[in-house]
């Protein structure tokens, strides 16, 4: 009988953790325009589900501090990053020159709040990475993050910031080997170029390969210098389904894990590799998406989920809703509660959506080929690198209280087997509404209103944010630039539905 991918019956996989879960309620109101796919109203979507399914009681929900200037110069480029809060709507006119160079306009739209937006996301993985280093949760989910386009000096892919880079160099602070998996449809490029030449970051991705943005991810990029192995590409063709999508992820990740021993995983959980996506070809169930993430819980190392792609957002919310039930360990009823965005789910409001009858046009035989020639690859990696550990940039003090709740209700388990304070005591689920209707007959009509940028007043030491990876601290490679073939399609080409 099939229990779903949340069944967590006995051994260490049936161990209750201890979940932390950042959201900012402003998020769903960034709105990148008339028509765009991106759309960030589907994060609240996805908290609107968890609160009603009364999942949110038995995390610590957490909003985020939105990341400062020097925060996100870690990694991009500080005028990139000048450019990023100073463009507006009405100013771009005046910019073209700017837009152009930093690949800004098309895909990635200017839009009211668009700085506060990258501050917003990347806040909450950078925070959940923090959170993680100092052994406060066991795993830590940012649903608005995992945007694995963006480049050091551009934007790309519906990216601006690349939140997951700066989520690694955080955990790179703690742990000596950082490991990151991408299960969304295209290819993790930003996460994969930033380390290429390293070998403290491994990166894997799986995704549609073959004309197809951003064109990058062939199984022979394996990484340069150092880094050589421990970037891994798995090409996968259109209408791949649960069971061959687990032939190929579970023996090659679980071959990862033996010989990498990351002390952290990163999982980019995008949506858009689910059946009917807008702008995906893929056909896995949510059940077969979240049988991923399970498969990396059951490891027990500390993990961060984070979101990506998903393109038809009634499903997104639904996977990551599922999702984080698999994080925590709970099984979620397939009936889906009455809540502000149920009409968005007819005309059978549950979770889970049969996958289509689409052709699978991977084969066993190139199936095979592909996870023969991986774990190839993997058997000429050493076990563990040793990493001399020296010196290393300070930690990131963010506050640790729960900034959503000013009672201090912490939302953990009170049947957890970690140690909590006796003195918190679950409350009821609550959460924070925005008052906008479901528009399901035209969604792209939703207006969204700007958040205007927040200030940032913490404690945190000034030299955490050192200017962008000077890693010989750390030793590991300043992220470069890997050269590719060129790909002169244009993402809106390849990833915009054709009319």
């Amino acid at each position: 009988m099939d229990t779903g991918g949340n069944s967590l019956p006995s051994g260490a996989d049936g161990v209750k953790r201890k979940v932390c879960y950042f959201y900012d309620p402003e998020v769903g109101n960034y709105y990148y325009g008339q028509g765009h796919p991106m759309k960030p109203h589907r994060i609240r979507m996805t908290h609107a589900l968890l609160a009603h399914y009364g999942l949110l009681q038995h995390m610590q929900v957490l909003k985020p501090f939105p990341a400062r200037d020097r925060d996100l110069c870690r990694f991009h480029a500080d005028d990139y990053v000048s450019f990023l809060r100073s463009i507006t709507p009405e100013t771009q006119q005046d910019q073209l020159r700017q837009l152009k160079r930093f690949n800004v306009g098309e895909d990635c739209p200017v839009f009211d709040g668009l700085y506060s937006f990258c501050q917003t996301y990347a806040g909450g993985s950078v925070g959940g990475a923090v959170k993680l280093n100092h052994g406060l949760c066991d795993i830590a989910i940012n649903w608005a993050g995992g945007l694995h386009h963006a480049k050091k000096c551009e934007a790309s892919g519906f990216c601006y910031v690349n939140d997951i880079v700066l989520a690694i160099l955080e955990l790179l602070k703690q742990h000596e080997r950082v490991l990151y998996v991408d299960i969304d449809i295209h290819h993790g490029d930003g996460v994969e170029e930033a380390f290429y030449t390293t070998d403290r970051v491994m990166t894997v991705s799986f995704h549609k390969f073959g004309d197809y943005f951003p064109g990058t991810g062939d199984i022979r990029d394996i990484g340069y210098g150092k880094g050589k192995y421990y970037s891994l590409n798995v090409p996968l063709d259109d209408g791949i389904d649960d069971e061959s999508y687990h032939y190929l992820f579970k023996p090659i990740m679980g071959k990862v894990m033996e010989i990498f021993r990351p002390g952290a995983v990163i999982l980019q959980c995008g949506a858009d590799s689910l059946s009917g996506d807008r702008l995906g070809c893929f056909n896995l169930s949510i059940k077969g998406h979240a049988e991923c993430v399970k498969f990396m819980r059951s490891f027990n190392v500390p993990l961060l989920l984070l979101g990506g792609g998903g393109y038809t957002i009634r499903n997104v919310a639904r996977c990551w809703c599922y999702e984080t039930g698999v994080a925590l360990g709970m099984e979620v009823d397939d009936k889906m509660p009455q809540h502000e965005y149920y009409e968005y789910f007819g005309p059978d409001y549950t979770l889970h959506v049969a996958p289509s009858n689409m052709e699978n046009k991977n084969s066993r035989q190139i199936l095979e080929d592909i996870r023969n020639k991986l774990l190839d690859y993997l058997s000429k990696l050493q076990h563990a690198p040793s990493v001399q550990f020296q010196e290393r940039p300070p930690d990131t003090e963010l506050p640790e209280a729960d900034e959503d709740q000013e009672d201090g209700d912490e939302r953990w388990d009170p049947d957890s087997d970690m140690d909590v304070d006796d003195e918190r005591k679950p409350l009821p689920s609550r959460v924070k509404r925005e008052m906008i209707e479901p528009e399901p007959k035209d969604p792209d009509g939703h207006k969204g209103t700007a958040e205007q940028a927040r200030g940032f007043d913490t404690n945190t030491d000034e030299t955490a944010s050192a200017k962008i990876l000077d890693m010989s601290s750390m030793s590991i490679d300043e992220p470069s630039v890997k050269v590719e073939q060129e790909n002169t399609g244009k993402a809106s080409d390849q990833m915009y539905p054709k009319s």
